[in-house]
């Protein structure tokens, strides 16, 4: 059952399709939900039709979900992402397995049906990232297989301001392994097979490069940890360290790794950003900020999910049976960071 919003005092919106706005049970502040009131209409064109209160509704609630609308296969959800993303980007420095569907459409991450996905702003570690990230249901899975998301405004509050501090002043530092056979290789990450490509690409994208051999290479950043958002200039935890830290790893499988191949050759490692280990009781402190202000709901299909990538993260819970969703994302802006507050 939804929670409907009280529009009593507010003067109607005319528009070709109209609609019924409303809340989750289980998010009764975001996502907004948008649904349909007399017959099914195409996405794109509420879209269309809605540019400003999109824009407005993001900024206020960071998520839109569209539900009810006929949106059954990829081309619809390829139409109404090119609709809410005019500015479609590349899936560059890629970390996670999914199938290129073309014209800026792709599967959402490829992992075991059997495992959890860990919350996350798409891209922050790379210097120029996706402010818009849309996701569509095509087929809900059996059982469970949601999309978790959470507000990293209200993840940034959660946090102990001695952590927030230290961030703030150092930054975070990823660490990434390619061609070991764990993770993806640098020809897949940076879309070529040239290696002066990716010497070019990390002058300029802030990266420093270590080729090991033909086939590996290390690649190290620093970014910061504490952003303003590039339109309301709000402040907002946005980075990958508590997800790629080795505490996220299973202890069994940490362990036979770093006794194998050294905290150095892990696929993926993050640290603060002056290269000193991040404590593993910091990174429980940040996951639990991150568990208070996720919001879990139930995939129907049909469902397409606009998200501004600055203010809500994402991660995916397990799932059996079939489950196809689909992503784009894009709207690209660069590297801002949020003020130190004394």
């Amino acid at each position: 059952m939804l929670n409907t919003i009280n529009t009593a005092n507010a003067a109607p919106v005319i528009t070709a399709q109209m609609t019924h706005e409303s809340f989750l049970p289980e998010g009764p502040s975001f996502p907004i939900v948008i649904e349909p009131v007399n017959s099914l209409g195409h996405p794109k064109d509420w879209i269309a039709q809605n540019e400003e209160k999109v824009a407005a509704y993001l900024r206020q609630y960071g998520a839109i979900l569209l539900r009810g609308f006929d949106m059954k296969d990829e081309q619809a959800f390829r139409e109404s992402a090119n609709e809410f993303i005019p500015t479609l980007a590349k899936y560059m420095e890629g970390a996670t397995p999914r199938t290129n569907l073309g014209k800026g459409a792709y599967t959402s991450t490829e992992f075991p049906s059997e495992l959890s996905i860990a919350q996350h702003n798409e891209l922050s570690y790379i210097k120029s990232w996706p402010m818009r990230i849309v996701f569509g249901c095509l087929i809900a899975a059996e059982e469970q297989g949601a999309t978790p998301i959470a507000d990293v405004r209200k993840v940034l509050d959660y946090i102990d301001e001695d952590i927030k501090q230290e961030f703030a002043e150092k930054g975070w530092m990823l660490v990434r392994n390619y061609g070991n056979g764990l993770g993806p290789t640098w020809q897949k990450a940076f879309n070529t097979d040239d290696i002066e490509d990716v010497i070019e690409y990390c002058k300029v994208a802030d990266v420093e490069l270590e080729v090991i051999n033909a086939q590996q290479i290390r690649t190290r950043q620093v970014r910061p940890a504490i952003h303003s958002h590039a339109l309301t200039g709000e402040s907002v935890w946005f980075n990958h360290a508590a997800f790629w830290h080795p505490s996220s790893l299973c202890p069994i499988i940490r362990k036979e790794l770093v006794s194998q191949f050294g905290e150095d050759a892990l696929t993926y490692n993050t640290l603060y950003g002056d290269g000193t280990v991040i404590p593993d009781d910091v990174i429980e402190h940040i996951n639990a900020a991150y568990e208070k202000a996720t919001v879990t709901f139930l995939w129907q299909e049909g469902d397409i999910l606009l998200m501004d990538n600055m203010l809500i993260s994402h991660g995916r819970s397990p799932y059996k049976g079939d489950r196809r969703i689909l992503v784009s994302m894009g709207e690209p802006v660069t590297n801002i960071t949020a003020p130190i507050e004394e």
